[in-house]
């Protein structure tokens, strides 16, 4: 079979432990630039102290000697190159897209920022200042409490039991943590740990001189992350939360479920599985929102994650008296996975969509980029792309039947329920 990531890459480890893939591209002109540090939510393990990854995504535009705010945001300018940055529970990325032209200043000015990060204990002050008003704006969204809630029941002892922007009560007192904030720089932001990933009109050759040019003198770290493996789910657990205002309620239902693999079928079933059952085409989401209209909202996914995550089932559902009949059919819908055979030809459809689905995401430069970024997280190579892809293609029947009996089960299960007026 045709691997799914068309494109030729070189991927390349600096003697820094820095890594380079390089992926040359026929669309003209557009470079786009993707730095991934493998650190997270997941990496915050100390007590008190969670949120700092986040943080490090505003922190990293404060500037270097060489490259102040105020010359940084102008050479961006000048060169017509859209920029940003996110944080996730395993990476932090940052993402610019330039012409072709602006190659090698576009990459000594991120290589500078990434070894010589200045900032005061004022600016860190200010910027940790800016996350609690972003964090207080987001706690005004249902849905981000809902997710918030659900994380806290459904993980002991491991950092994902927090997103990525922390706890509150962190988050409150990180102006006070500026000694902190330097130990983490220098644990996590470092060569071994970050991927450069190049994609667009140039060449290998040309991507390996710049990069080691720029980034081969970075300094290797020596942290060691000692990252906690959660307990198993003592479940079935059921939380319920109070909105203090007038909204639809909101229900997720969630099954821990393993960590992201491309050496075995689970990861690619429980994504052929949030398809067949949970999807826009699903039977289910016809009968919930189509037909009998419950629901406004509703969906279910796997998300990849580096250790066991979570499988979750989302409904905003117009009515609270009908929250317990969205379970009923919720848990009937399990069953059938559990129990009845999934038509061949279907899931041979299934799996030619999904398919096709990421292809066409393959459609320009930066989109490409992107991609990989997300994969990179998880195991540093676009190989892991091909590699899950030809997990799809060979998933049966049986393997769904499998997965849906081994982590579908009360045991693994955890429901938070926001409601106003609780």
């Amino acid at each position: 079979m045709t691997k799914v990531f068309p494109f030729a890459y070189d991927q390349r480890d600096l003697p820094n432990g820095l890594r380079l893939i390089t992926v040359p591209l026929k669309f003209p002109h557009i470079v786009a630039l993707y730095i991934v540090v493998n650190v997270g939510s997941r990496n915050e393990t100390e007590e008190g102290k969670s949120g700092f990854a986040h943080l490090f995504e505003h922190m990293m535009f404060r500037g270097t000697e060489a490259y102040p705010p105020e010359r940084y945001d102008a050479v961006l300018k000048q060169a017509g190159a859209a920029q940003n940055a996110y944080t996730d529970d395993d990476l932090t990325a940052y993402h610019t897209t330039f012409t072709r032209e602006d190659l090698e200043a576009i990459v000594a000015m991120e290589a500078d920022r990434f070894q010589n990060l200045q900032y005061a204990e004022e600016a860190f002050r200010t910027e940790a200042r800016a996350v609690l008003a972003e964090y207080n704006k987001d706690s005004a969204e249902p849905f981000h409490l809902l997710h918030e809630k659900l994380r806290e029941a459904a993980f002991e002892r491991h950092p994902y039991q927090h997103t990525t922007m922390g706890f509150l009560r962190d988050v409150e007192r990180m102006p006070e943590l500026y000694e902190f904030s330097r130990d983490f720089h220098r644990r996590y932001y470092r060569p071994e740990r970050t991927t450069i990933i190049l994609a667009g009109d140039l060449t290998v050759e040309e991507s390996r001189v710049i990069v080691e040019r720029h980034w081969g003198e970075w300094e290797r770290g020596d942290y060691e992350d000692a990252i906690p493996v959660a307990p198993p789910l003592r479940g079935p657990i059921d939380v319920t939360v109070d909105w203090p205002s007038a909204t639809m309620p909101l229900l997720q239902i969630a099954y821990c479920t393993p960590a992201y693999s491309d050496a075995s079928p689970v990861s690619a079933s429980l994504d052929v599985l949030s398809y067949l059952y949970f999807s826009e085409t699903s039977a289910l989401y016809e009968d919930l929102v189509l037909k009998e209209q419950i629901c406004d909202h509703f969906f279910g996914m796997n998300s990849d994650h580096i250790d066991p995550y979570l499988y979750v089932i989302t409904a905003r559902v117009k009515d609270a008296s009908r929250i317990d009949e969205v379970k009923r059919k919720v848990a009937a819908t399990i069953i059938a996975m559990q129990t009845e055979p999934v038509d061949e030809r279907r899931l041979e459809i299934v799996k030619k969509h999904l398919r096709y689905a990421f292809a066409m995401r393959m459609d320009q430069t930066e989109g490409i980029a992107g991609l990989l970024a997300r994969y990179v997280a998880l195991r540093r190579t676009p190989e892991t792309i091909n590699e899950l892809y030809e997990q799809y293609a060979r998933v049966s029947a049986e393997d769904l039947r499998r997965a849906a009996r081994e982590y579908f089960v009360e045991a693994n299960r955890v429901t938070v329920e926001l409601r106003y007026g609780v």
